[in-house]
């Protein structure tokens, strides 16, 4: 079973998380910022991977370590439970529209992390999510997961609707990429 449950707590954040990459996309999240569970239910559900995630963090400072810590606990589960990384097909993309937005995600298990991240908000923020820490999160996520990341808020007018796309996108590409395959590594290099 692919799965992985990774605990991180520092003097800023105590974090939990399970990802089961065989589930349903049944999620049990809570960050204390709503926004925020509202797109980690969204990634879980749009790709397929069960995840539970627990965070109490110093909300009475800002959404930062709580946001930026999430997407390393997050990934660091990811990367645990892809074990060697044999065995699927490596590399994802999706494009999504949400109403007048559309996101695009491409993305390699490559284990050489680097983000891409192209897109701008309109406002600071969405409900109580600062909008800014998506790509913190995406970025902590894609280093500690070992994911070659690009992601792209290719137009819209609404943030809910860019952001929402966004996570989405990178959902779908994450299905994709996870999905497993004849149980060799995708490499010439036979090792990833």
């Amino acid at each position: 079973m692919r799965e992985a449950t990774v605990t991180r707590n520092t003097r800023e954040t105590q974090i939990t998380v399970t990802v089961r990459l065989d589930g349903r996309g049944e999620s049990d999240i809570s960050t204390g910022i709503g926004f925020f569970d509202h797109m980690l239910t969204a990634l879980s559900r749009h790709s397929g991977i069960s995840m539970t995630v627990r965070v109490k963090g110093d909300l009475e400072v800002d959404g930062h370590h709580s946001v930026e810590d999430t997407g390393i606990v997050l990934g660091q589960a990811l990367n645990k439970a892809l074990g060697d990384k044999s065995g699927i097909a490596r590399y994802g993309s999706a494009y999504i529209p949400m109403d007048e937005a559309l996101s695009f995600c491409a993305l390699d298990l490559s284990n050489r992390p680097f983000l891409v991240f192209r897109g701008e908000f309109t406002n600071q923020m969405i409900g109580s999510y600062d909008a800014c820490l998506t790509e913190e999160f995406f970025r902590a996520l894609a280093v500690n997961a070992g994911i070659t990341l690009h992601l792209d808020m290719c137009y819209g007018k609404n943030d809910h609707h860019k952001c929402e796309a966004l996570f989405k996108a990178f959902a779908h590409a994450l299905k994709a990429a996870v999905a497993e395959t004849d149980g060799t590594v995708l490499s010439t290099k036979g090792a990833l």
